[in-house]
C-alpha cells in the first residue's frame, strides 16, 4: 500500500515497522537487480546518493523514483552530501564550489544582514534543484570549528573559528532548507575541528577535557532543531580513551544530556578507516553506543548485507522521529 500525505502515525508506523536501522549507498547511476532485490529483503532506513551516482537530471529523477516506488513511498529518506564548495555531488548538474561554507563565514564577518540575503537565494535554488532530483535530505550544515594547524578535512566546509558564529549561522541554514522541505543532518556530532589527521585514513585523538569542548566544539550543537545529527569518528582522549564518539556511550550520552541533542544520530560512515575493527563489529559498537542509525556508504554490496542483518528493525523512537520527518516533507 502506498503512504499517502494525510496518513496518520498508527498507519504510518505499520508501513515502516519492518524497515531496518541503517542507510546504505549504491554502487552507479542505475540500479542492478541485485541491488533492488537488497532493498525488497532488507529495507534500510534511507539511501545516500554520491556523484558516482548523479550523472544528470533525467537519470537521477529516474533512480530516485524508482527506489521510492520501491518502498511505495513518495517521501522516502533519499539523502546526499551537497555542502556546498569542495563537498559538492552535483558537480555533473551544477557548478557549486565558490559557495563553501567559508564563503558565507566571511560574508557574516563582513554584514550579517547580508548573509541572510545570499543564504535565502542559495538555498531555495539548492533546495529546488534536490527536489527536482527527488532527494529530500541533505546532509548539512557542517558545525565544525575550523582550527590552525589541524587537518584541513575540515577547512573550508567550516563558517569559521568562532563556535557563537558557527551555530547562529547553522541555525539560518537549518531554517531555510527546513522551509523549502528538505530535511537538514548537521554534522560532525560532537565536533571534528581538532582533528589532526583525516577520519577517513585514521583515527584523530583529541586531548582537550571536557570543561573546555562544552565552551567551544560541543557548543556549536546546542540547541539545534533539525532531527537528523551526523557523529564524527573521533577519539576525546579525555572522556573515552577506548573508543572514538561514534562507538562511545559516554560521548553519546554527552550529546544527549549535556549538548541536548533528542533526535535520531546517525554514524558516519561505518567502513571508514579510523574504525579499526571489521564492519560487523564496528556497526555493533555503534547501536549499543547509542546511534539510532548506521551509515554505509560505498555501495559494497557484500559489505552491506553485513550492515543490514546486524541493523534492528525500526523501534517505536526511530519510527516516531521518522514520521515527524515524513510530516515535514509531505
Amino acid at each position: 500500500m502506498k503512504i499517502k500525505k494525510n496518513i496518520n502515525f498508527g498507519n504510518y508506523s505499520k508501513q515502516i515497522n519492518k524497515r531496518r536501522s541503517f542507510i546504505c549507498g549504491i554502487k552507479g547511476p542505475l540500479l542492478k537487480k541485485k541491488e533492488i532485490n537488497f532493498l525488497r529483503t532488507y529495507k534500510p532506513w534511507g539511501i545516500i546518493l554520491f556523484k558516482r551516482n548523479i550523472k544528470n537530471i533525467k537519470q537521477t529523477t529516474k533512480l530516485t523514483k524508482q527506489i521510492k516506488n520501491i518502498f511505495e513511498d513518495p517521501y522516502y529518506p533519499i539523502l546526499v552530501d551537497e555542502e556546498g564548495g569542495r563537498i559538492s555531488r552535483l558537480t555533473n548538474i551544477i557548478d557549486n564550489s565558490l559557495f563553501s561554507s567559508e564563503f558565507f563565514g566571511k560574508i557574516y564577518d563582513h554584514n550579517k544582514n547580508k548573509l541572510n540575503y545570499y543564504l535565502e537565494v542559495y538555498i531555495n535554488q539548492i533546495s529546488y534543484l534536490l527536489k527536482t532530483l527527488g532527494i529530500n535530505i541533505n546532509t548539512s550544515p557542517v558545525l565544525d570549528i575550523r582550527r590552525k594547524k589541524c587537518h584541513n578535512i575540515v577547512g573550508d566546509r567550516s563558517y569559521g573559528s568562532n563556535p557563537k558564529k558557527i551555530s547562529k549561522i547553522g541555525d539560518l541554514v537549518i531554517d531555510k532548507f527546513h522551509k523549502n522541505n528538505i530535511q537538514t543532518v548537521i554534522k560532525h556530532i560532537p565536533g571534528h575541528g581538532l582533528a589532526k589527521v583525516d577520519s577517513h585514513l585514521r583515527l584523530p585523538i583529541v586531548k582537550k577535557n571536557l570543561k573546555y569542548l562544552l565552551k567551544n566544539d560541543f557548543l556549536t550543537f546546542k540547541r539545534k532543531k533539525t532531527l537528523l545529527a551526523m557523529t564524527g569518528h573521533i577519539l576525546f582522549e579525555k572522556i573515552d580513551n577506548k573508543n572514538c564518539a561514534t562507538l562511545s556511550k559516554k560521548i553519546i550520552n554527552i550529546i544527549r544530556t549535556r549538548i541536548g541533542y533528542k533526535n535520531i544520530i546517525v554514524s558516519d560512515d561505518i567502513s571508514m578507516k579510523a574504525l579499526t575493527s571489521n564492519i560487523e563489529l564496528n556497526a555493533k559498537k555503534a547501536f549499543i553506543a547509542g546511534c539510532n542509525i548506521v551509515l554505509h556508504c560505498n555501495g559494497n554490496l557484500k559489505e552491506m548485507k553485513i550492515i543490514a542483518v546486524n541493523s534492528p528493525v525500526l523501534n517505536h523512537f526511530l519510527i516516531k522521529k521518522t514520521y515527524q520527518i515524513f510530516k515535514n516533507l509531505s
